[in-house]
């Protein structure tokens, strides 16, 4: 099964791995976007989300970092 937009822990792990080098702290939305819809396993509408779930995702990676 793939992820969801409302699965943000487990894309937040994924997108720390993809981007090893990337501070999850100055990422902007665009790029947050488009980077997980890249991801393989993401598997939901691109244009089902907003700036509540894209910043979920950012918050994640970023306590996933400490």
């Amino acid at each position: 099964m793939g992820l969801k937009w409302t699965d943000s822990l487990n894309i937040a792990i994924e997108l720390d791995e993809t981007y090893p080098d990337v501070d999850p702290n100055h990422v902007n939305f665009v790029d947050l976007n488009k980077w997980v819809t890249a991801l393989p396993d993401f598997d939901d509408d691109p244009k089902h989300t907003g700036e509540r779930i894209l910043e979920a995702i950012q918050m994640a990676w970023i306590e996933e970092r400490e």
